[in-house]
């Protein structure tokens, strides 16, 4: 595993990005995260919606958890200034030594307007907020900066990455992308591939539950921008999507075809894959999909 630029800290070979936390009270989000360390889960993924905070949510997991590495995936580099980013960073890294990833991205027009931001030259905005987190002063306790890990489609967004940072985190794609993504990372930068899972018995049973994750997420004008780059055509991309874009990017079925997801992921070059755990209720907190994918996590 090419681990080299995270500074010690091993996320191991499986982690999960679990979505439907987000909404939990934090009494239901110390119970996942706790349950995940005792099943042997590597590294707990979260988001940053219009609900907790990046660096709140980040305390919250690291506070009910011993062992367990917890990365955002992602903070908006909108929701903060540079100095707010890296020094919040900081303060997780100096409490919970060896346990924190942060993963940064320029999210969504979307998400920046309603944040009183104008989305615009998202590359040029991500290389000027990373010289502003380097150049940021902290008049805290002694503390590096912890791993930074980007969110990253294009390949100028990638390159950056590897060239920036400890590695990159794609989300919504496939493993013909994972393959392009590490070929431009080359062989040192860290690279985790999310790939969404969905236990299901047949595809119609699968597409059921999972069509709600690709309806939601072709919506969004990057995802769907990447797709069209590598080559799927508008009828694939026609929400929710072709019976192939599924099968591209979602892994469903019993466990043993969920695990042959797992591993085209790493043959792509992934270096870990944060299982995308979607359930039939997105009002409920995942628990029955993280106890049944667990034997994945105890092959690390």
């Amino acid at each position: 595993m090419s681990l080299t630029r995270l500074d010690g800290i091993d996320p191991g070979r499986i982690g999960v990005f679990a979505g439907p936390l987000n909404a939990q009270p934090a009494s239901v989000q110390r119970e996942f995260v706790r349950e995940m360390e005792q099943l042997g889960y590597g590294t707990l993924w979260y988001g940053e919606s219009l609900a907790r905070e990046a660096f709140a949510q980040g305390a919250i997991y690291l506070a009910a958890t011993d062992r367990l590495v917890i990365a955002s995936g992602i903070a908006n580099i909108w929701a903060r200034d540079a100095a707010a980013m890296v020094n919040g960073s900081r303060a997780l890294g100096e409490a919970w030594p060896g346990r924190f990833i942060l993963g940064i991205g320029v999210s969504h027009a979307p998400s920046v307007r309603v944040r009183g931001h104008e989305y615009e030259r998202p590359f040029s905005a991500m290389r000027s907020y990373l010289d502003a987190m380097a150049a940021a002063p902290w008049r805290g306790p002694d503390a590096e900066v912890p791993p930074i890990v980007l969110a990253a489609l294009g390949p100028r967004m990638v390159g950056m990455a590897g060239e920036r940072t400890a590695g990159a985190y794609p989300y919504f794609t496939t493993a013909a992308h994972i393959r392009e993504v590490r070929d431009i990372l080359g062989p040192e930068p860290f690279l985790c591939a999310d790939l969404p899972v969905v236990l299901a018995g047949d595809l119609r049973a699968a597409r059921e539950i999972g069509d709600r994750h690709l309806d939601y997420y072709l919506g969004a004008a990057n995802y769907r921008n990447n797709l069209v780059r590598l080559g799927w055509s508008d009828a694939d991309l026609e929400r929710p999507g072709s019976d192939a874009l599924f099968e591209a990017i979602v892994a469903w079925g019993d466990l043993d075809r969920i695990g042959e997801g797992i591993d085209e992921r790493f043959a792509a070059g992934a270096d870990h894959v944060a299982l995308n755990l979607i359930g039939a209720d997105p009002s409920r907190p995942p628990v029955a999909e993280l106890r049944q994918l667990a034997r994945f996590a105890r092959r690390d």
